[in-house]
């Protein structure tokens, strides 16, 4: 069944640009906390994601105690992956961006020309931003069930995009609902799997479609894989947003550099995503320019033998061949049933005045 279709447009737009189905897909840099805790590393990934052709930056917007406790016990401690023998609180403070850092990373975007906005994580983090006037909000995976969050976020007119990763399908409606009840106008989903990294195998892309025919309004993918292929399927199955994590070097030990790509990747996945996009066109059967001329070297029927005037057409004597200049192939039954008006020679084109249509039997 589909559901909310027609509540949010299929094109909304973000600082300006045009978002939806019938655009390039729009690139998200994921910045996370690949800074390595230095405010300078934080600016060159702008610069270099900027450089990179990417659409927009994002950041997390959060402090290590607006996320979670700071307690050792095992439900708060991280038992396995990349991050394991950790507690949520040690990782948080390693990896989150620093409030006074985002005024400056936002002029710096401003003077690169890329868009910045940032996943708020509580209502404070989304006063900070809107000092900061983000044009979008984007709630992360885990945050979905988060309706005060997400209520919040909606308040502010923004464009509001959700990852999916961890989520049921209920959990989804329940969280679009939210944003409609609370007034939202501009909303996109991205399917994603909140695997660190995730394996190629569990990304079921084909979620984005089913997504698609049950929203109707502007899908994407939040893609944690360790390559770009899973993003470009992605675009291919008709995503308009792909957010991918960034880094500056995949091996400088950040935390999230196991499933980011660097700036000569990244800008490999913003070129192939483009092309993919651009290939897919629209659905139509008129012939193309590309296709002018070909017709003519289809099949059509021709005099493989020399035939006498009244000679009985036969398997032999004619046959459907390249170029496309003679009779339809449709017709080779029925000449086989005639004869011939004239001499024909071999190579001659059929025509409809060489047949004898009396002598069909």
């Amino acid at each position: 069944m589909i559901r909310n279709s027609g509540l949010f447009p299929e094109t909304f737009r973000i600082d300006g640009r045009a978002i939806g189905p019938t655009q390039p897909p729009y690139i998200i840099a994921e910045l996370s906390a690949n800074h390595k805790g230095d405010l300078g590393r934080a600016i060159d990934l702008i610069d270099a994601a900027a450089a990179s052709g990417a659409d927009a930056v994002k950041l997390q917007t959060y402090r290590p105690d607006t996320i979670t406790l700071n307690h050792n016990g095992p439900e708060f401690r991280i038992e396995d992956g990349l991050w394991a023998g950790r507690t949520l609180f040690d990782l948080y403070e390693d990896a989150h961006t620093p409030w006074e850092w985002h005024k400056p990373l936002f002029e710096r975007a401003k003077a690169q020309g890329i868009t910045l906005f940032s996943s708020p994580f509580d209502s404070s983090a989304i006063e900070l931003l809107e000092d900061l006037r983000s044009p979008a909000y984007k709630i992360a995976s885990f945050e979905i069930t988060d309706i005060g969050l997400i209520q919040r976020a909606v308040t502010t007119g923004k464009p509001i995009i959700i990852s999916t990763g961890l989520a049921t399908l209920d959990e989804i409606v329940e969280a679009v609902d939210t944003v409609r009840d609370a007034g939202g106008t501009q909303l996109a989903l991205l399917h994603c799997i909140s695997g660190y990294p995730t394996p190629l195998e569990d990304c079921n892309l084909r979620t984005i479609t089913d997504l698609k025919s049950r929203f109707r309004f502007p899908v994407g993918l939040s893609d944690h894989t360790v390559d770009s292929i899973a993003s470009i399927t992605a675009v291919a199955l008709g995503a308009s947003i792909i957010e991918k994590h960034f880094t500056l070097d995949r091996n400088d030990g950040s935390v999230d550099a196991a499933f980011s790509l660097a700036p000569k990747q990244f800008k490999a996945l913003v070129d192939e995503s483009k092309r993919a996009w651009k290939s897919l066109g629209v659905a139509g059967y008129e012939i193309k320019q590309s296709e002018a001329g070909g017709r003519e070297f289809r099949r059509s029927l021709y005099v493989s033998k020399p035939i006498k005037q009244q000679e009985k057409f036969t398997e032999d004597n004619i046959r459907s061949v390249r170029p496309g200049l003679g009779l339809h192939p449709r017709y080779y039954p029925d000449v086989l049933k005639a004869t011939a008006t004239q001499d024909l020679t071999i190579g001659t084109a059929l025509s409809w005045e060489h047949i004898d249509k009396g002598t069909k039997t």
